[in-house]
This record gives structure tokens, C-alpha cells and sequence, in this order.
């Protein structure tokens, strides 16, 4: 086992024990998947929106997730106020930038909120990624083709330097990045794009690793790649069925996961970042 692969087993292993709270303040399709996801890795979720609480619940969470997939005004509203809080009280804060580039109103609110809260991890599309720096990529409704890894990788390094954040890209092979160090994650399985919500409680499960893990390149490499495992676990499992199979089976192996159990279903490799129009 690689130094990387220890450390990636021993945040697992720590979050399992210390359960974080995670606050999603997340779109009403996916809320009851997203808290049951985090329960089965052995997080504590919650979901709080109201403007009256938000920043209380904020300051005592181990992360605020911010997913703007059914927005509102009222709730970007909220959503600053809880991920200001978060910033005074040194939680890590998340964006889900759920369509931004399929309407101005969902661009710009991803920007605003990236303008007014320092956010710790974005994570999207490449699509979604592409439109927060200004560029354009292809999206149909909040989902977007899959462009090849390189490509994501050499987009994650130039958003993380110019957003000042770190950067997931999520596709048939997940790319983080902090502007310096670029992983390359795969596993996962197809299925996942056949059921509402993966992305979106992918982006809780990084907050919660987020919560253990200062470090927030090593907290989101270890979620893609745990997160990954229990996809391709369950798809093995459910291969003769389908989506609906494999949504029970996939909470099954998130609850199931163990600081081994990435052998031989996800893998990361290293890419040195050299300046935001390409990688070495």
C-alpha cells in the first residue's frame, strides 16, 4: 500500500469514528438520498435552510455544502449568510454549482456566492467547472458530455487558479485539483448517471471527509475515491437488474466500506500542475 493509499484509508477510518455533522443546505429532489448516503459512510447530516438559522447551525457543523440545484432568491440568500458564518467559524464550505451555464440566473448565483463566502472545494461538470471561469462547454439542463480526463484535468488546474479553491471535475474518470497538484481518480460505474442525486451527495461526502481533514486535496481525493469504490462494489452486485437495484446497493456499500476496501476498484495517479494552460 502507497503512502497516499494509507492516508486516503486512514480518513475513513476517521471519519467513521468521529461521524461529522454536515450541514446541506441541497435541492429538494435529492435531500432524503443525500442524508441516507451520508448516514451509510458514517456521517451526520442535516438539513437546515431557514435564514433565522442557518449561521448557527453553520458555526457548529463540520461542513456547510452549498448545492444550488433547486434555487431560489431567498435561498442564495441563506446560503451566504450560512457560508459566512462558516468562514468566521473555520468550516470548510462546498458548492455544487448544480446547471450553472444552463440559465444566467444559475451562473450568477454561483458566482456571487463564489464572491461573497470563501469557498473551500467546488465541485461539478465540466460544463458547470467551464462556465464558473467564463468558458463555455456544453449543457443540457444540469447535465453536461464527458470530456476526456486530460482536458478536465488542464480545466480543474486553470479554474483552481483563478477561483483560488480547490476543484473537482466528476465524469467517467473524477480530476481534483489545487492549482499545483492535479489526481486523476477512476472507479465508479456508468450507473450512477442513471440515478438522481449521485453528484449531488457526492459533493456532502466530500464535505464530509472535508470535516476530518484539513488538507482539503487529500479530504477530496479520498471522497472520490471511496465514493467511487462503493459505485463500482454495488454495479458489480446489481449488473443483471438496474438503476433502481443499484441505488439500494449503492447505499449498501457505502455503509460497508472499510480503509481497504479501495484495492482493486479505484485508482489515483498524480499530475504536476505547471501553469493554467496546461499540465506536466
Amino acid at each position: 500500500m502507497s503512502m497516499l493509499e494509507r492516508e486516503l484509508s486512514s480518513l475513513l477510518a476517521k471519519l467513521q469514528k468521529t461521524k461529522p455533522l454536515v450541514h446541506n443546505m441541497t435541492n429538494v429532489v435529492v435531500t432524503n438520498f443525500t442524508a441516507n448516503g451520508l448516514y451509510a459512510l458514517g456521517a451526520s447530516p442535516v438539513m437546515a435552510y431557514a435564514p433565522e438559522e442557518v449561521a448557527d447551525m453553520a458555526k457548529v457543523a463540520g461542513a456547510v455544502v452549498l448545492n444550488i440545484g433547486t434555487l431560489n432568491s431567498d435561498l442564495v440568500e441563506a446560503m451566504i449568510i450560512a457560508g459566512r458564518s462558516a468562514n468566521e467559524n473555520g468550516v470548510p464550505v462546498l458548492l455544487d454549482p448544480v446547471g450553472a451555464g444552463a440559465t444566467r440566473f444559475r451562473t450568477e448565483s454561483s458566482l456571487r456566492i463564489m464572491r461573497e463566502v470563501r469557498v473551500s472545494l467546488v465541485r461539478g461538470n465540466a460544463a458547470e467547472i467551464a462556465h464558473l471561469i467564463g468558458e463555455t462547454r456544453e449543457i443540457k439542463g444540469v447535465d453536461a458530455g464527458d470530456s476526456g480526463s486530460y482536458d478536465n484535468a488542464i480545466l480543474a488546474v486553470r479554474a483552481a487558479q483563478e477561483l483560488g479553491t480547490v476543484v473537482a471535475i466528476t465524469g467517467r474518470e473524477d480530476v481534483i485539483t489545487d492549482g499545483k497538484l492535479c489526481r486523476v481518480i477512476s472507479g465508479g460505474d456508468a450507473l450512477m448517471t442513471q440515478v438522481t442525486g449521485t453528484g449531488c451527495l457526492l459533493t456532502s461526502v466530500l464535505g464530509a471527509f472535508a470535516a476530518v481533514e484539513e488538507d482539503l486535496l487529500l479530504a477530496g481525493t479520498a471522497g472520490l475515491a471511496f465514493y467511487g469504490t462503493a459505485a463500482a462494489r454495488a454495479a458489480e452486485r446489481t449488473a443483471a437488474f438496474g438503476p433502481g437495484s443499484f441505488q439500494t446497493a449503492f447505499l449498501d456499500e457505502l455503509a460497508k466500506l472499510h480503509p481497504h476496501s479501495l484495492k482493486g476498484y479505484a485508482s489515483v495517479r498524480e499530475i504536476q500542475a505547471a501553469t493554467a494552460g496546461g499540465l506536466v
